[in-house]
């Protein structure tokens, strides 16, 4: 069959369309839900450790029973659809819970176990539409001739959907309130997922793969070996958990630290945040022509590099922010390090996800993106937030509020969090030694 391998209008307004309503979903999960605790339940940062892992392990779950099934029926539209619904539905439910009563004793236990509950089910979801649906989809189009763009494509928008959700979040939160904004936002998702009812096409060159049972098709993903013949993938994905390990480290307490350490309001953490973000963006230009040439370790190195100096930055000089307001000569150093943690996320992401996707077998592209989620998402939130939990215990600001339970103490974050993520995000140069060993083979 003869297929196409430039993507035309229609496809990139879908592609920026599903990845869009996807990342603003995830930055929310990621940032905003874990400020809601703060905000409405208790200054504790292992409610939102507990949080992050069960949602991790059903995000996984998720991804590699609808990537197997995806596989098998060979169609990713129904999860598509499906699951963007009911990723805004639940996105919306989480909202709710603030109604939950709390004035009982031990109620906090009782809301936190809510809490979990409820973005486990939003991420099990949230997984099958985009993990398993939108992700093999794009995988199914990748080619040599727009692996470039749609690498650089990919790696923006999660950049872009962080500017989206953390700017327009911020207002939001700060003048209607958090319910208001879980609302607006799962109503978008949800009319995206309708929309793609009429608008989502299946690649031409997709075809179902059955493996015996579904049973003995899912089984077979535990077993990896397949995987683990891929040594180059192997290494890549190694390098990606330790990087996003490193990450996790800060940016699930991200939004607590400006808030309740630095003093910042919703709205200005949102603005501080896309100032960043929006100039990373432009660095996927560069970027792009990297791994249009084989660049991928060269690219990856820059990101490393870049990453680290804003990470020493923020330790460094953090602190010295004031929330008197947000363009104004001491905050220059928190802008200039976000900036650069933003660059070198954008850039590592951009250069991994375009080198994993090249190496999926074409008969397994859904199982494969189930892996994927191990090494992306599984690993680094089950261990960095594992990591980070005690060090803001031992080491966070002391901080006092009244809740409708009484007034509790606990711990905010404090930048010893961007020293340790620092340290940890190095450490992946190990494995990218190995896995450009093993590239540079391939591709000679």
């Amino acid at each position: 069959m003869k297929t196409n391998n430039k993507l035309g209008y229609k496809k990139w307004t879908l592609i920026w369309g599903l990845g869009m309503a996807g990342q603003i979903s995830w930055n929310i999960e990621n940032q905003w839900f874990n400020t809601f605790v703060y905000e409405e339940i208790a200054p504790n940062s292992s409610i939102i450790m507990w949080m992050v892992i069960i949602s991790a392990f059903m995000t996984t779950f998720s991804a590699f029973l609808f990537g197997t099934l995806s596989d098998r029926i060979g169609k990713r539209k129904p999860f598509i659809v499906s699951g963007y619904i009911l990723w805004g539905l639940f996105t919306i439910t989480f909202g709710f819970t603030m109604f939950v009563p709390r004035s009982a004793s031990g109620s906090i236990m009782f809301i936190a176990v809510i809490l979990v509950m409820a973005d486990a089910i939003m991420s099990f979801f949230g997984s099958m539409g985009f993990d398993s649906g939108f992700h093999p989809w794009i995988t199914d189009m990748l080619n040599n001739k727009n692996r470039g763009s749609l690498g650089a494509a990919l790696a923006a928008l999660p950049v872009l959907g962080s500017i989206v959700g953390t700017v327009i979040g911020g207002v939001i939160i700060a003048s209607f309130g958090y319910i208001w904004f879980f609302t607006a936002m799962g109503v978008v998702v949800i009319i995206i997922g309708v929309l793609s009812i009429f608008t989502v096409k299946e690649s031409p060159t997709l075809v179902a793969r059955k493996e015996g049972t579904f049973f003995q098709q899912f089984m077979t993903l535990f077993k990896f070996k397949e995987f683990f013949d891929i040594k180059e993938l192997v290494w890549v994905n190694t390098m990606v958990t330790v990087f996003f390990i490193g990450c996790n480290v800060y940016f699930v307490h991200l939004g607590n630290l400006f808030i309740y350490n630095y003093g910042f309001k919703e709205d200005a953490v949102g603005i501080i945040q896309g100032i960043g973000l929006v100039v990373a963006v432009f660095f996927t230009i560069p970027g792009m022509k990297l791994i249009n040439k084989d660049k991928f370790s060269l690219l990856i190195i820059i990101s490393i590099v870049v990453n680290t100096i804003g990470l020493v930055l923020m330790y460094l000089l953090g602190s010295t922010s004031d929330s008197s307001g947000i363009f104004i000569i001491s905050n220059i150093p928190l802008i200039l390090g976000i900036t650069f943690m933003g660059m070198g996320y954008v850039l590592f992401f951009q250069a991994t996800i375009v080198w994993t996707k090249q190496l999926y077998p074409s008969g397994s592209r859904g199982r494969f993106e189930g892996i994927r989620v191990v090494f992306f998402v599984l690993i680094p939130m089950l261990i960095g937030p594992m990591i980070a939990n005690p060090i803001i215990k031992i080491y966070g600001k002391s901080f006092t509020k009244e809740y409708a339970t009484g007034i509790i103490t606990g711990q905010v974050p404090t930048e010893l969090l961007f020293l340790v993520a620092a340290v940890i995000i190095l450490l992946s140069l190990i494995p990218l030694v190995k896995a450009t060993k093993y590239h540079n083979n391939r591709i000679n």
